[in-house]
């Protein structure tokens, strides 16, 4: 515990001079950005910008192989107090407990710690942010978007020789300092406005999809037909994997009281909600929903042989505890265009 305070103190002191430096496209575990501030800040670029080629780029095991003598060398850019490398240093050669052996750490940062984000932030503004910055300025000659969240980067190009290019020179950017793209979910697809058109003409079927940050992102159109609609639809594994963890959670609670198990169930719905509730997703999320009904009353009907639950009396249940769905979030271009005015 009084690691952990430590380590939180040291993050206040330090991340007020980090936020001067890091750039305006990282948004992972930083003050005042969340997680749908990097997904409007995408979303309005995939709409507002001509982005037609889409790079999803996932680094491989990244806390687990970060170099210690980089990050060393990267802090001590900002750090002069030579108290605070040596404290980090011990933080990051304490080691793990396997099998009641401690076992010693050469690379990675302490999982769970409170400082692990942080310094994951610091190693990717020097390795990734700042080298990014550079290559669009200097390589680019369309519009390109970037937007990273931790080690989840999108990046959005107009012509796909450049996005080509960029992936092979992150690559060897990445090798650099002890980092690899994750082969299998890396991938670079045709994406934007006329995606759809152009595989058409070409033969080819729909536009593929990327996952960012929960969401599947997808080429639709507006509901009259006409004209491109950035749709984002909850992803599927996390949709199900949240079915999965309600129904096994309910199996425990089974032989609580209606009340007990209806507040709870409310409690975890709403939590969804208040991520997964944008606009284009509110399909999902009552479908969601549903399923978390028909979990609930399988649950319900075992809890006696001897009688048994209509669907009548279930609907009466359902309607008093889980709460109905509404969109809880603005469309991601009016929200960005107030954070950003500019």
């Amino acid at each position: 515990m009084e690691d952990k305070v430590v380590q939180a103190a040291l993050v206040m002191i330090l991340t007020p001079i980090y936020e001067a430096e890091f750039l305006g496209f990282s948004y992972g575990f930083r003050p005042g950005r969340s997680q749908h501030d990097a997904l409007d800040a995408l979303a309005f670029g995939i709409k507002g910008r001509y982005v037609w080629w889409i790079l999803d780029a996932d680094i491989r095991r990244f806390f687990d192989t970060i170099s210690h003598s980089w990050l060393m060398k990267f802090l001590e850019h900002r750090i002069g107090d030579r108290r605070v490398i040596r404290l980090i240093q011990k933080w990051l050669s304490a080691g793990v407990l396997e099998d009641g052996a401690r076992l010693d750490t050469v690379e990675g940062t302490p999982q769970g710690a409170v400082i692990s984000p942080f310094l994951a932030n610091v190693y990717l503004h020097y390795v990734y942010d700042l080298w990014v910055n550079a290559w669009r300025q200097r390589h680019a000659r369309g519009h390109m978007v970037v937007v990273r969240y931790a080690d989840d980067t999108v990046v959005g190009f107009q012509h796909r020789p450049e996005a080509e290019a960029f992936l092979s020179d992150l690559k060897e950017r990445l090798a650099k300092f002890a980092l690899e793209l994750h082969s299998e979910k890396t991938r670079l697809i045709e994406f934007g406005r006329f995606a759809a058109e152009r595989r058409a003409g070409r033969g080819e079927g729909k536009p593929e999809t990327f996952d960012f940050l929960g969401f599947t992102h997808i080429c639709g159109s507006k509901r009259d037909g006409k004209g491109f609609q950035l749709t984002r639809k909850t992803k599927r594994q996390r949709r199900w994997d949240t079915i999965r963890r309600i129904a096994a959670e309910l199996r425990q609670r089974r032989h609580e009281p209606i009340s007990v198990q209806g507040r709870w169930l409310a409690s975890v719905l709403r939590g969804h909600y208040a991520y997964f509730s944008v606009p284009t997703n509110l399909a999902a999320v009552r479908t969601l929903r549903h399923h978390v009904k028909v979990r609930w009353y399988l649950s319900l009907s075992r809890r006696s042989q001897r009688t048994r639950l209509h669907w009548r009396r279930m609907n009466v249940v359902v309607q008093k505890y889980l709460p109905v769905p509404t969109v809880l979030h603005p469309w991601p271009e009016e929200r960005f265009l107030v954070t950003h005015p500019r």
